[in-house]
């Protein structure tokens, strides 16, 4: 791993930890990981190869990431206040988030280290045609937990901007909810 793999993987790793405590919804809350990924998508995804069975590994590594993206997003505090949005990620968004970015990073070093004929064991036995095949698919799998992660907090907090204001400990009675009354 060179010195841009590490601060680039380091970062997707604590982008989350920015969110552990809470802050105003923002723009920047947007495009700060989104660059990140973009960024690492840039550097790192040339191709996405299709022979053999790399789709189906890539596919299910991106299916991985927007479960966890998904999750992730569900499980962030949004809440208004004063006209503006404040967000928290809570201890389940950053063990998922954590886990999602961490597992591409573990992967790379245990690749790095020792894991590289097991790999290519295991690829040769699945048919994975090729190294870029794994590179596409955890790029794919950090870049789609990103953008899952993002789409669910920001349709979560458009239904949280238009939730009426209630005294604190009480329920929204039907004509509330309704807004006709």
């Amino acid at each position: 791993m060179t010195t841009t793999d590490w601060i680039t993987d380091i970062a997707l790793v604590l982008v989350v930890f920015r969110q552990l405590r809470e802050g105003r919804l923002g723009l920047k809350s947007y495009l700060i990981p989104l660059g990140i990924v973009a960024f690492v998508a840039s550097r790192y995804l040339h191709t996405i190869p299709s022979a053999g069975n790399d789709l189906v590994l890539i596919g299910a590594l991106v299916g991985a990431g927007a479960a966890l993206g998904v999750a992730g997003g569900v499980y962030t505090r949004i809440r208004s206040a004063g006209g503006h949005l404040f967000i928290k990620a809570g201890a389940v968004s950053a063990v998922l988030w954590v886990l999602g970015m961490g597992a591409r990073m573990g992967f790379q070093i245990w690749v790095d280290h020792g894991g590289a004929d097991d790999v290519g064991r295991f690829s040769v036995t699945h048919d994975i045609t090729t190294t870029q095949a794994w590179v596409a698919a955890f790029v794919l799998m950090a870049l789609t937990e990103v953008v899952t992660r993002l789409a669910t907090i920001f349709i979560r907090s458009r239904l949280a901007a238009r939730e009426p204001l209630l005294p604190s400990g009480t329920r929204p009675t039907a004509a509330v909810l309704d807004h006709t009354v």
